[in-house]
Formats: C-alpha cells, sequence, structure tokens
C-alpha cells in the first residue's frame, strides 16, 4: 500500500506544480505584461496617485460581496493602526512603482524591483528577530552588488530617478514586514482592510492631482485595476496549488516579459550593465536557495 502511495503522491506533487507554474505564468502575462504596459502608457497623461486610486476602487468593487459577508469581523480587528501603517506602506510603494514604470525603461524598474527580498530579509532580522543563515546573508550580498550594476551609482549612466524604485522596494518590504507581524489577524479582515484603506488612503491625493478622463481613456484605466484583480487571483491560485519552494524560481521569469513589453510597445532595449546586473542577482539568489536546500538534505541524512 505505501510502495504504491509514493508514487501517487510524487505524481500528484508534479501535477500541482504544472498547474501551479501555469497560474503563475498567467499572472505574469496579465501584470507583468498587460497591467504595467497600460500604467507605462496612461502615466504619460494621469499622475500615478490617480492610476492608484483608480485600481484600488476597481479592486473595491471586486471585493464588496466579501465585505458584506465579513462586516461583523471589520468592527474587530485587533491591529487597527498597525494596518493602517500596512496599508500606508503599500500605497506609498504602488505609488512609487507607477511613477517608475512611468518614466524609467521596464526592464530597470523590473532588476531594481529584485532587490525588495534582500531588504525584507534584512528588515526581519532587525524588526522581528528572525535568523538568516550565512549563505543567505552572502547570497544577499552579491544580489545587492547586481543590483548596484543596474543603478550604476556614481557614474554618468546613474539616473536619479531609479531612487523612485528604491522607495518602492523599501516601502513594500515595510509592508510585508508589518502583513508577517499581523500573522493573528483575520486574513480575509487584512485583504479587505488593505483594499478599503488603499481607496481612502489615496483618495485626498489623487483629487489634488486629478486630471479629466478622456472618454476613451477609461477603457485601458479601468483595464489597469481588472488585470491587477485578475493577477492577484492567479497569483494566490498558483500559491495555493503548487509549494512556493517551486513557484519562486519562475516568478523571475517576471524580467523576460516587462523586457518584451519595453522593447515591442516602447521600443525599450535593456543596455548591457542591466542584463549583466540581472544575471549576477538572479544567479546570487538561486545559487544562495540551492546551496541551503542541499545543506538542508545533508543534515536530513546526517540524522
Amino acid at each position: 500500500m505505501s510502495t504504491q502511495a509514493a508514487p501517487e503522491a510524487e505524481s500528484e506533487r508534479t501535477s500541482n506544480a504544472r498547474i501551479g507554474i501555469g497560474w503563475l505564468l498567467l499572472d505574469m502575462t496579465l501584470v507583468s505584461g498587460g497591467m504595467t504596459a497600460l500604467v507605462k502608457a496612461q502615466g504619460a497623461t494621469y499622475p500615478a496617485f490617480q492610476l492608484v486610486f483608480i485600481r484600488a476602487m476597481i479592486g473595491l468593487l471586486f471585493i464588496l460581496p466579501l465585505i458584506w459577508h465579513h462586516r461583523a469581523e471589520m468592527t474587530r480587528i485587533k491591529h487597527p493602526w498597525r494596518n493602517i501603517f500596512r496599508i500606508s506602506c503599500n500605497a506609498i510603494a504602488l505609488t512609487s512603482n507607477f511613477l517608475a514604470i512611468t518614466m524609467l525603461p521596464l526592464a530597470m524598474v523590473n532588476a531594481v524591483g529584485f532587490s525588495r527580498p534582500l531588504i525584507t530579509m534584512a528588515m526581519a532580522v532587525a524588526m522581528l528577530g528572525e535568523t538568516v543563515s550565512r549563505i543567505r546573508w552572502l547570497g544577499a550580498a552579491m544580489a545587492f552588488a547586481g543590483v548596484l550594476i543596474v543603478m550604476a551609482p556614481g557614474t554618468e549612466s546613474f539616473d536619479v530617478e531609479v531612487l523612485v524604485v528604491l522607495v518602492s522596494v523599501v516601502f513594500g518590504s515595510l509592508a510585508i514586514i508589518q502583513t508577517r507581524a499581523l500573522r493573528d489577524e483575520n486574513t480575509t479582515v487584512m485583504m479587505v482592510f488593505y483594499t478599503v484603506g488603499l481607496a481612502v488612503i489615496t483618495a485626498i491625493p489623487a483629487a489634488f492631482t486629478w486630471q479629466p478622463v478622456v472618454p476613451f481613456d477609461w477603457i485601458p484605466l479601468l483595464g489597469i485595476g481588472f488585470l491587477a484583480q485578475l493577477g492577484q487571483y492567479c497569483f494566490l491560485r498558483a500559491y495555493r496549488i503548487a509549494d512556493a519552494s517551486v513557484l519562486a524560481p519562475v516568478g523571475y521569469l517576471s524580467i523576460v516579459f516587462v523586457t518584451v513589453v519595453g522593447y515591442v510597445f516602447f521600443d525599450e532595449v535593456p543596455e548591457v550593465r542591466v542584463v549583466i546586473g540581472v544575471i549576477v542577482i538572479l544567479a546570487s539568489l538561486q545559487g544562495a536557495a540551492w546551496l541551503e536546500r542541499r545543506r538542508g538534505r545533508m543534515t536530513g541524512k546526517a540524522m
């Protein structure tokens, strides 16, 4: 019985991995491909706050049934101020990201964005007391060197606008840390609180910077919100079906999607330093992950 169960379990894991990867690739097609292209195109006309607010309102429409269903739980939120801080960080991160997409080549924005796991890891150690192995620290240091290659600080190639991406990365990392710290909070309530809060927080700056919308432009503007919500659904489906260890490496394919979008629609050709930096970043992160898994297997065998 146990002899038959092992191959069946392995077959199920393989099947789930393929399905999960499919959902994740669909997420990247919708978000890294479609939504990013719309943000870059519309960002030339409409302010980032306006784009984020419209995106938040579309999300709000999607979760209205959820808000009604969990209306009683919304009044019993355990950490309201920490949740407000988390949402504020998300609002700053998302607005900065939309602004960066408008100003910079897409491949560069995506490449510098790969530094988020490094900053999140450092924050987790400092704020949550998490422990990190020497292998991961080494991988992080090498990956950060790749980020510096992409940014090229202190050279003529350095673009000060790339600092906007770093703002997005830092505040995005802070939001992740707050999410980890709120583990005892109801997940559904957190999602509802996030969507409602994002709309409320961005409403005031959006009102002050609002540009009249040409009727035809409502199609791509609403498309940003729809693609973001559909992408989030695909992302959650992927991680519900397949293991994170399987999906994490696939996530780095987002650089391929944004590079293709940048080249086809915006005539962007990645600079050599960006390509080299991305290779260094991905090799460092994947190498560190592989060494940790290998060490874990060896430790397990020794026991």
